[in-house]
């Protein structure tokens, strides 16, 4: 049987993930913070995978992620439409240029939408909208009020799904991301994070989308 592959940032995010996910078509491997590390661990997990002759039949981008206010509430859960770069581009007297306006690219790689929709059914009650990569996290009211204009329909900003997204498109297996929200997106207040209640809403959603 073809697993799902769900990658993760850190341990303490697979670990959340194990506890809900079926064991026996699930595997669940963190790959390392930000986006370059997530595409690199990624391709090796698949290409691996694909040596042995069991490739995995999907790949998702999953852990925990902050949230725009209002969009994505503290404890929600959140599936990407689509996983954008949203700092891959350059900087220019009149504001951002993403890559696809410097002609290199594109910062934007969609779900796949039988996976997406299949997980919009197993969790009926996830927000679905734009998951933002980037490789700094959001610290201050006009970082997330610029990203807010720049993004109109993204809901959580992470750190990895962009870079999980590159390296499953490059082996042709379809990807998602989904996220649950431990703290609102701005200035940088840990007493507002909800570690423990954004790990248990992974554990759950987990085991409603990968039991």
């Amino acid at each position: 049987m073809n697993r799902l592959l769900v990658v993760t940032a850190v341990e303490a995010e697979a670990e959340a993930v194990r506890s809900g996910a079926d064991a026996t078509t699930v595997h669940v491997a963190p790959v390392g913070v930000g986006p370059a590390a997530a595409a690199a661990g990624t391709a090796r997990l698949l290409a691996l995978a694909e040596a042995r002759g069991i490739p995995y039949r999907a790949v998702l981008s999953a852990g925990i992620a902050g949230g725009f206010a209002g969009r994505a509430d503290v404890g929600a859960t959140v599936l990407g439409a689509r996983s954008i770069a949203a700092d891959l581009g350059a900087e220019t007297p009149d504001g951002f240029l993403p890559v696809e306006e410097l002609g290199f690219g594109s910062s934007i790689a969609e779900a796949d939408v039988s996976l997406l929709e299949s997980l919009s059914t197993a969790l009926p009650h996830a927000v679905v909208g734009d998951v933002l990569t980037l490789a700094t996290v959001t610290g201050t009211a006009r970082t997330a009020t610029s990203l807010l204009n720049r993004f109109p329909t993204a809901v959580a900003e992470a750190m990895e799904g962009y870079g999980v997204a590159c390296a499953a498109r490059d082996a042709g297996v379809p990807f998602a991301e989904l996220r649950t929200i431990s703290n609102p997106i701005g200035p940088r207040d840990r007493t507002s994070w909800r570690l423990a209640e954004a790990f248990s809403a992974l554990t759950d959603a987990a085991a409603k989308a990968c039991g």
